[in-house]
């Protein structure tokens, strides 16, 4: 539900900017459409390795504690970009890229 909140948003956010400022070009709903794929993505991601992480580090034999924020955050901002650029090539491909 928060990908999908956040989604929309992002989506909103480019279609009002545009109608005033036209600074995405024509392509607008494309890169629109990019950033909020990407952010439902990313909130879905980070949602699960959140929710998961500890339970694979205790099957692991490690402590579950050490799979904490910092670690977490890392892993979701690292794999965000890859799921971004990955969005933005299978979209934009022949388009802007």
């Amino acid at each position: 539900m928060l990908g999908l909140i956040l989604g929309a948003l992002g989506f909103l956010r480019i279609m009002a900017w545009q109608s005033f400022a036209h600074s995405y070009g024509e392509y607008w709903v494309l890169v629109a459409l990019v950033i909020s794929l990407s952010l439902i993505g990313v909130v879905l991601w980070g949602s699960l390795m959140g929710s998961m992480l500890p339970f694979v580090m205790k099957r692991l034999g490690a402590d579950p504690a050490s799979s904490s924020a910092p670690f977490v955050s890392t892993l979701v901002d690292v794999t965000g970009l890859l799921i971004y650029f990955t969005v933005a090539t299978l979209i934009l491909k022949g388009v802007l890229l």
